[in-house]
């Protein structure tokens, strides 16, 4: 009764993200036992090749190979000459586990190991030794297939490798148990094993796996696999034809009478699937274990040859119909992120209040900070309290039990408890019933700042409205900002993760502001504005010329003073018209209160050092001494400026780790200094932060999504070092770690699409 695995990977797409470094590349694929058990080496079987490869040059160079000497599967070679380009491979390797009888079905995992290699190319375009020994890179993305997932999967596969080479393969992996090769008399001859039963029950379940995958695969796409039209699937007289309770659907072909593979199974296969674990080892299935030696191999024979015979025409459906197939699976595959992810995801709702009020009794009484519409008490540390639930949650998550029927991303599930912990804090906004945001903007008595005066706004809108037409193409534009002294390729993570949920996105990483990030954000706010502009009215031509663009969608994404500096631009005319176009804003780690109330008291003293020896206009301005008067400070006139009011969607990142950043300043939240501050600062601060949730809460959308997510890195590894104490080490973890992105952004793909 021997037996084997065929793990069966079909390459669909090579998307290049953004590849440094244009030439040949090719991807190895090989497949090794999680856990030595001295088993046999896994090698790859037999390869399909769909359709040609299209290398992107005249000829052709190489060929896929099989390399039997570390049993892997190299591709085809081909050429990368720009960001994202398509390269469609279109093949399919299978790996091949053998089993022998005594062995029985997989208890350990098996680990699919993807590898990218460089070929340099040389002057001639062509390139150097295909099979050299020593390639240029080899950034690897490894994935853990779980014993239970090698008894029957059906799954799409995403693979990115690092977060130096970015790039995406579109492959979905197909895993069956069937029969290996052996004949009847031999079985004869040697009788039956200890784990004869086991392997008849794992046979049956992935029979039922694979009929249950191909029944639903045919029926959303709308064609069945007239392979199996005509062959009867029953098990004979060990089973009767009633409906299961093994969760198999009817399958028939386009609204005719059902095929006789439909007919459901009852007796020993519902027996199997209903007892405890639904393979290996339960001792409840009494059908199974009640069958003598000849009733056991000729159920045996009947479940292996069927088995056999349902994956070879799936194997010729899939030829015919991969890209369906494709897109079924990459649909299923995004419905279940939230799901899988969610180990490391907390939620919470909380209601923001209507004001924070400061009580205005004679001076001689204390000044109290009250909170409508909040049962929150600052008797506990925010940033303490926040990095304790996430440690707690950290320590739980070692005990939680992993999904083991599915395909593990080594990226997360290498060491699960070091990956970040994303606390998600949805807001339900309360927004009035009666009068506008404009009455609850300010305490203040002062007028409101005008953003722009009409006659500039018109002007504007008038040069915009040219372009914008009212048929053809939504252009999706999304604006990435980075912070203090930053490069424009600080947020490539993130922005790589935006392109994976909307690939048609118009993405413009910052530039204007490298090197000038030190002076007044009126002046880089300036700068980032015209610089946007110019990029939107580039796409809008574009867009133009193939057809119209009959919407915009304008997104911002900013990494720490980045925000402020985007805030700024929002307020400069050329901006005006597109206002009304905004999208979703997401703030990593912003400061958008300024730094006061900061607890860090190093950080304290380098703002103080920069501020006294550089001159740096933009710390004056986030420490509000750039005034004499804080109601005259940059800080505070921005906070009444609706810049924020205009988006759909405000998701705000933090990290309590983060000692760059005030925590509640990044949040838009109360701190504990603020609230027992009875002097003007604190009355300063409160009407700041009540600016910025008018905003929050103005009824200029129909709906508006707010959310707070505090990101808790696992930083044990770098132990008690300068980044950690002053909290830099959070700070640019936001810009190296892309993890806490994909949970946040694949969580909630709707607000980046």
């Amino acid at each position: 009764m021997e037996t084997a695995h065929e793990v069966a990977v079909y390459i669909d797409r090579f998307h290049n993200l953004d590849l440094f470094q244009q030439g040949w590349y090719r991807m190895k694929i090989s497949a090794v036992w999680e856990e030595d058990e001295g088993r046999a080496p896994i090698s790859p079987a037999r390869v399909v090749q769909y359709e040609a490869l299209d290398i992107g040059a005249k000829g052709s160079f190489g060929f896929w190979k099989i390399d039997d000497d570390d049993n892997s599967f190299y591709t085809q070679p081909f050429l990368v000459k720009y960001a994202r380009q398509d390269i469609y491979l279109s093949v399919m390797v299978s790996f091949y586990i053998p089993n022998s009888e005594d062995e029985g079905p997989a208890t350990s995992s098996v680990m699919l190991k993807f590898e990218l290699l460089y070929i340099p190319a040389l002057g001639n375009g062509w390139a150097q030794d295909q099979d050299s020994s020593d390639p240029y890179l080899v950034p690897i993305h490894e994935f853990r297939l779980p014993h239970k997932a090698l008894l029957g999967l059906h799954s799409y596969c995403p693979v990115h490798f690092d977060a130096l080479h970015s790039a995406l393969v579109d492959l979905t992996i197909h895993i069956v148990y069937l029969k290996a090769g052996v004949t009847k008399s031999s079985l004869k001859e040697q009788g039956l094993g200890l784990k004869a039963y086991d392997i008849v029950k794992a046979l049956l379940f992935s029979r039922e796996t694979l009929l249950q995958e191909v029944m639903k695969i045919s029926n959303v796409i709308g064609i069945t696999l007239e392979d199996l039209d005509d062959v009867d699937l029953t098990l004979g007289k060990y089973e009767t034809v009633q409906p299961s309770k093994s969760g198999v659907t009817n399958y028939s072909k386009g609204h005719g009478a059902p095929t006789k593979y439909t007919r459901q199974m009852t007796g020993i296969l519902r027996d199997f699937l209903e007892s405890s674990d639904g393979v290996g080892g339960s001792t409840d299935d009494i059908m199974l274990y009640n069958l003598s030696k000849e009733e056991l191999l000729e159920l045996f024979e009947t479940v292996s040859c069927q088995v056999s015979l349902i994956w070879n025409a799936f194997l010729n459906f899939h030829r015919v119909q991969r890209i369906k197939i494709l897109d079924y699976l990459q649909s299923v595959w995004d419905d279940d992120r939230k799901a899988e992810w969610s180990i490391w995801i907390i939620h919470s709702n909380i209601e923001i209040p209507h004001r924070y009020l400061r009580g205005m009794t004679d001076d001689s009484s204390p000044r109290h900070l009250l909170r409508i519409s909040s049962s929150r008490k600052f008797n506990q540390d925010p940033i303490q309290n926040s990095i304790s639930r996430a440690e707690l949650h950290r320590k739980s998550i070692a005990k939680m039990k992993i999904n083991a029927g599915s395909i593990q991303d080594m990226h997360i599930y290498a060491d699960p408890s070091c990956v970040p912990v994303v606390r998600i804090e949805q807001q339900v906004m309360v927004v009035p019933q009666h009068g506008s945001s404009k009455d609850l903007a300010t305490d203040s008595t002062e007028p409101v700042d005008r953003i722009v005066p009409p006659q500039q706004r018109e002007e504007c809108a008038s040069r915009i409205s040219s372009i914008v037409t009212k048929s053809g193409h939504i252009l999706r534009a999304v604006i990435f900002v980075h912070g203090f002294q930053g490069n424009h390729l600080d947020l490539r993570l993130v922005r790589n993760q935006w392109l994976l949920i909307d690939p048609g996105a118009e993405c413009l990483l910052s530039q204007i502001n490298e090197d000038r990030t030190s002076g007044d954000f009126k002046e880089m706010g300036r700068r980032l504005a015209n610089e946007v502009v110019a990029f939107l009215k580039r796409k809008l031509d574009k867009y133009n010329k193939n057809g119209g663009c009959k919407e915009v969608k304008l997104s911002f994404v900013g990494h720490s003073i980045g925000n402020v500096i985007l805030r700024s631009a929002l307020t400069e005319p050329k901006l005006q018209p597109f206002l009304k176009d905004l999208y979703t804003y997401m703030s990593i780690s912003g400061p958008h209160l300024g730094y006061w109330y900061s607890s860090n008291s190093l950080f304290n003293s380098g703002l103080w050092l920069m501020k006294r020896l550089k001159g740096m206009q933009c710390m004056h301005q986030l420490t509000f001494s750039d005034d004499q008067n804080p109601q005259n400070t940059f800080l505070y006139k921005l906070c009444k400026l609706k810049t924020l009011e205009n988006f759909k969607n405000i998701i705000l990142v933090s990290s309590p780790q983060d000692g760059y950043v005030p925590y509640h300043s990044a949040r838009i939240d109360l701190c504990h200094g603020a609230s027992s501050d009875n002097s003007k600062k604190g009355q300063v601060f409160t009407e700041m932060l009540n600016n910025c949730l008018d905003q929050i809460r103005a009824p200029t959308s129909e709906t508006r999504v707010f959310m707070r997510c505090d990101v808790n890195f696992d930083l044990s590894a770098q132990g008690r070092s300068l980044n950690t104490m002053v909290g830099r080490a959070a700070h640019i973890e936001f810009l190296e770690d892309d993890i806490y992105a994909r949970f946040i952004m694949w969580s909630f793909p709707e607000y980046f699409r």
